[in-house]
């Protein structure tokens, strides 16, 4: 941990941590449910939204990297522990139980959606406070608006086929 990089928090760094390790616990939990989704999806354009969800999960596996990373850079610690992630998420885990390529699709754009808000108010409570948060959480807030428009693309494309049918 860096006291000079510490320093220039300009917020409570303690509350920091916790709203970082509460959205590095999302991203775990859309990281499976990601490659869950993918490994089980089933109905018609399955190899489309198979190859979405795997680039997902390794989008989500790589922003929970970028959160650990700042985590300690913070003097703090990653939840250790899977199974407190689920005290702590903000957007939950929703199971694929349902395998049914449009149920796949709406869950996990909600699940993106959630996680835009999450990014949105960590953007609104790190701006002029800390950039180097600020400037992660943008480029995961980036990615995360990315996945959303993806799966609304594929949705609108499985609906568009069934009609046409």
């Amino acid at each position: 941990m860096g006291t000079k990089g510490i320093s220039i928090v300009g917020m409570d760094v303690n509350e920091l941590i916790n709203l970082l390790n509460r959205a590095y616990a999302d991203e775990w939990l859309a990281y499976y449910q990601y490659w869950i989704g993918s490994k089980v999806v089933k109905g018609p354009m399955k190899e489309a939204v198979i190859a979405e969800l795997l680039q997902h999960a390794t989008d989500e596996l790589r922003h929970a990297d970028m959160l650990t990373t700042r985590i300690i850079q913070l003097g703090g610690t990653p939840i250790t522990e899977p199974k407190k992630w689920y005290d702590v998420t903000n957007c939950g885990y929703d199971a694929p139980d349902d395998p049914f390529v449009e149920k796949i699709l709406n869950q996990n754009i909600h699940g993106e959606q959630c996680a835009i808000g999450v990014y949105t108010k960590i953007l609104e409570i790190t701006q002029g406070k800390d950039p180097v948060t600020y400037n992660i959480v943008l480029q995961i807030l980036q990615d995360e608006v990315e996945h959303e428009e993806d799966l609304q693309s594929l949705l609108e494309d499985f609906e568009s086929m069934l009609k046409h049918r």
